[in-house]
């Protein structure tokens, strides 16, 4: 057997430790929790070692993060759950100063940070609008693509505001080329 690319989640069987569960992987180690003894340290050429079912191998291995970032994934495709976006260093306690061209009339000052929050409110709503779209069982393809389209010129006209993100995955993204 080839125990150098078992992934997380891999049901094994120890000759000394019982039946167990790799948790984690390592360069040269398993993390298995077994049933009677809990958590070990396993080498991944350890000939006591064997694996009780071959179909869940798999040649990626999966590390927390990217089970962390496709879990945030899916939570913000079907849920109403924002995300906590950090605004730009450069930002923070700024204030937004809207003037009037009409110098009789008094300027508006918006703290940044209060703007940011609601950018963020907008681009997590378009999300959820995007998912509904996706999702909706009586629309047919066509109109997804359609009402798709219209949504990615949306995020292009938002693209203005990357600039207050700190992070660019969190960044508004319209069409890239035309691509899809």
């Amino acid at each position: 057997m080839d125990q150098l690319n078992l992934g997380v989640g891999t049901r094994l069987q120890h000759t000394q430790h019982g039946p167990g569960v790799i948790v984690g992987v390592k360069y040269a180690t398993y993390l298995v929790t077994f049933i009677n003894v809990g958590v070990k340290e396993i080498d991944k050429t350890d000939p006591q070692l064997d694996e009780i079912i071959p179909e869940s191998v798999t040649l990626e291995l999966e590390t927390i993060s990217d089970v962390e970032r496709s879990l945030l994934k899916i939570l913000r495709m079907w849920s109403d759950v924002n995300e906590i976006v950090p605004l730009g260093d450069r930002w923070k306690g700024g204030v937004m100063l809207l003037q009037p061209a009409d110098k009789s009339q008094k300027p508006k000052e918006v703290p940044v940070d209060v703007f940011f929050h609601k950018i963020v409110m907008l681009r997590d709503r378009l999300r959820v609008m995007e998912q509904q779209i996706n999702a909706h069982k009586v629309l047919s393809d066509e109109e997804k693509v359609n009402l798709q389209q219209y949504i990615t010129r949306i995020y292009g006209t938002l693209t203005t505001f990357n600039v207050l993100f700190k992070n660019k995955e969190n960044w508004f993204v319209g069409e890239k080329g035309g691509g899809e």
